[in-house]
Parts: structure tokens; sequence; C-alpha cells
């Protein structure tokens, strides 16, 4: 007898697995396509997000540098600043777009 209930719950495990990826196929074809010059996009944008905050920051440094020395670089210090910005900003746009792609993993019943 507990054979049997191993194989009933055996079953209904693979039933619930398909009922999952046809849910998922279903939302698939639904979902508008995205192209390949989405992804150059993004890879465009997270390059941007980087470089702009790492080049002002640079910039800003050598501003500073030439009114106010120190005994400090403030370029090479502005310049790691921004890089970090820049880092983070981009982090949070690949956690976006990732979020977007996969949101439909999280519906469980439409």
């Amino acid at each position: 007898m507990s054979g049997n209930t191993a194989n009933k719950k055996r079953e209904k495990g693979f039933l619930d697995q398909v009922d999952r990826k046809e849910k998922q196929m279903l939302h698939a074809r639904k979902e508008e396509k995205r192209s390949e010059w989405r992804g150059f996009g993004t890879f465009g944008m997270v390059g941007w997000s980087v470089a702009v905050p790492t080049v002002l920051g640079a910039v800003f440094g050598l501003w500073l540098d030439k009114r106010y020395p120190q005994t400090f670089s403030w370029t090479l210090t502005l310049l790691i600043a921004g890089l970090f910005i820049g880092c983070g900003l981009a982090w949070q746009w690949i956690d976006k777009e990732n979020k977007s792609m996969h949101e439909h993993k999280n519906k469980k019943d439409e």
C-alpha cells in the first residue's frame, strides 16, 4: 500500500511540474519578444552608467587640484568615487532588467 501512495505522490509532483511548465510557455507566448538590439542597448546603458560618473569625477578632481591643492590627489580620489558610483548604478540597472525579464516566474496563477 505504501508503494501505491508513493506512486500517487510522484505522479502528482510530475503533474504539478508539467502544469508550471505549461503556464510558463503560455506566458512566454503572450509576452513581447525582446530583440538582440535590446541586449546591445542594455550593454550600452551599463557602459555609460559606469563611464559618465567616472569621467565627471576625474574632471571635477582636476578642477579641484588646480583650485585647492592638497597633499592627496583630488583627481584620483574622485575618479575612484565616480567609478564606485557608476558600478552601483550599473548594478541597479542590471538588477532592474533581470527582474523584468524573470517576473513571470514569480506569478503562480494568472
